[in-house]
């Protein structure tokens, strides 16, 4: 029994004793340590996360440009009292559109990552894009511009989640949140040029006070395509594949060779070790599988999460200048308060960088809730003020600008790096795709609640509309206390032990697993049994 038992040992040991290596080493490696062994990986990651920068910049340039003279006469109607103006039931037209077609790539992206990789499917996404922003450029009316929305919409929908599982895949656990945050700044970047540009052409009183914000869409897909024609795939999906000889390639290109107590073969035997240990507490690999034993808790939270990001209130700040012409300030102006809110939404996510290095994810997600909650609460009360009272109407500007810097320095970044953490490695580009599904449908549902509160020839509510997110931001803040757990320093293979163990989410951050060890005793069970 001891030769025998001692012979497989022999086989096993090895492997656990390799990837427990590699595993403690990561978790206790420097930023500045992982900054030096990786830093191809951060490029390629910061490469296909400024895709990003695309969706940010025409979801931000479509609701600005309802504040802008020239694109209402172009694509609006007149109202009654002589105006231009796109109604309501299009601006929500236009804006689900983008939704729909987000949706329908989400899915596609799902389907396609799995079985191509990540670099081959950014390229095919990237390669559609550059496509349809000709029809953007040369729309001639309404229906036009609804049928670029949808069609650019499916390759924002890759682009949504794509980066996301790449980033978290290719860096060790130090770096994930920076990297994974990093596709907030892209989106904020994107938003902040978007209203740059819309407030360079505002003055202008041609047709290319609208189509030059359309066509400086093309400066971004053909540099970034190029770049990802020669991007290394993540080992993680290399190792989903069978392909170890693959996996050690990818890891090799994004690793310096510079440090030698590196050693790949670790790496891969923790990646093979995690990959086999999630096969055992859940086969398969199918959209079905979300939903099935320990993964279904793990896709609630990952859905609702993103679902958050919507429920906070963030659509006041995509709708801003829009927001607040129609809280009576001048258009210009406006845009310029549109400008410093992007431009702070962008020092925000900075910080948030500094922040998660020091407090956990969930105490950022919970008391940026908060936050946001009594600045929407505010915001609402200013309405009262009376209309000829233009120190309110300023104010209301002001703390939309707060708002945004305090959800781009917690709920907005925040948000990326717990649903690359909390989802499965064999589940999270279907994980992550079902979420982002959930965030758009419900965009859908804001954007035409938000369209109908703020539009003049609707319901009119004005700034009054933020009580209405505020008891959505109240409700999301009472979730995340008592759902959403803390995943800061972890593993993949210790977050999928907590969630097998049915840890409350209040004491992830304290319960102690080693998931080596585990393995290890029913290794050791299995040859007495035998014996």
């Amino acid at each position: 029994m001891d030769d025998e038992s001692a012979r497989m040992d022999s086989k096993v040991s090895p492997a656990l004793a390799e990837g427990r290596q590699a595993a403690r080493k990561e978790q206790s490696m420097t930023l500045l340590q992982a900054l030096r062994l990786y830093p191809k990986a951060v490029g390629w990651s910061v490469l296909l996360s400024s895709t990003l920068i695309m969706e940010g910049y025409d979801l931000a340039l479509l609701s600005s440009m309802y504040a802008s003279p020239v694109f209402n006469q172009k694509f609006g109607e007149q109202t009654a009292a002589g105006k231009w103006a796109v109604p309501a039931s299009w601006q929500s037209g236009l804006s689900n559109g983008a939704r729909c077609g987000e949706v329908i790539g989400l899915l596609i992206n799902g389907l396609v990552s799995e079985r191509l990789g990540y670099r081959k499917t950014m390229v095919c996404a990237l390669a559609t894009i550059t496509a349809v922003i000709f029809l953007f450029f040369f729309a001639v009316n309404v229906h036009m511009l609804l049928a670029a929305e949808i069609l650019a919409g499916i390759p924002w929908g890759v682009f949504q989640t794509l980066p996301t599982a790449y980033a978290s895949e290719v860096c060790p656990v130090v770096l994930r949140p920076y990297l994974t945050t990093f596709i907030n700044m892209c989106w904020v970047f994107g938003q902040f040029v978007a209203i740059g540009v819309n407030r360079g052409s505002i003055s202008r009183d041609d047709q290319w006070a609208w189509r030059i914000p359309f066509g400086v869409q093309w400066v971004w897909p053909i540099p970034i395509m190029i770049g990802c024609l020669f991007a290394p795939e993540s080992p993680w999906w290399h190792v989903r594949q069978g392909n170890l000889e693959g996996a050690r390639r990818a890891l090799l290109r994004l690793t310096s060779s510079n440090d030698p107590n590196f050693d790949p073969e670790e790496t891969i035997a923790m990646i093979q070790h995690t990959n086999e240990l999630e096969k055992s507490l859940s086969r398969g690999t199918t959209y079905w599988d979300c939903f099935k034993g320990t993964n279904l808790r793990r896709t609630e939270v990952v859905c609702i999460v993103w679902l958050v990001q919507t429920l906070c209130g963030q659509n006041l700040m995509g709708y801003f200048a829009y927001f607040c012409v129609q809280a009576g300030l001048p258009t210009v102006q406006s845009f310029n308060l549109s400008l410093g809110q992007y431009g702070l939404g962008v020092v925000g996510t900075i910080g948030s960088w500094f922040l998660m290095s020091y407090a956990g994810r969930r105490t950022i997600h919970i008391s940026g809730l908060a936050i946001l909650f009594v600045l929407l609460m505010i915001t609402g009360s200013l309405s009262f003020a009376p209309e000829d009272n233009n120190a309110a109407k300023w104010a209301i500007g002001v703390m939309l600008i707060i708002f945004t810097f305090f959800y781009d320095i917690s709920i907005g970044p925040v948000t990326y790096s717990l649903v690359s953490e909390l989802s499965s490695t064999r589940l999270k580009a279907k994980t992550i795709v079902l979420a982002r599904c959930l965030y758009n449908i419900s965009n859908i549902v804001v954007n035409v609640l938000t369209n109908y509160q703020l539009n003049s020839t609707a319901w009119n509510w004005g700034a009054r509309c933020a009580y209405f997110w505020a008891g959505t931001c109240l409700a999301s803040l009472v979730w995340a206390f008592f759902r959403l757990p803390e995943p800061k320093g972890r593993t993949y293979e210790e977050l999928d032990l907590l969630f097998e163990r049915g840890v409350p989410a209040r004491k992830f951050a304290t319960t102690v697993v080693d998931p080596y060890e585990v393995e290890a005793a029913e290794v050791h069970e299995a040859h007495v049994d035998k014996y």
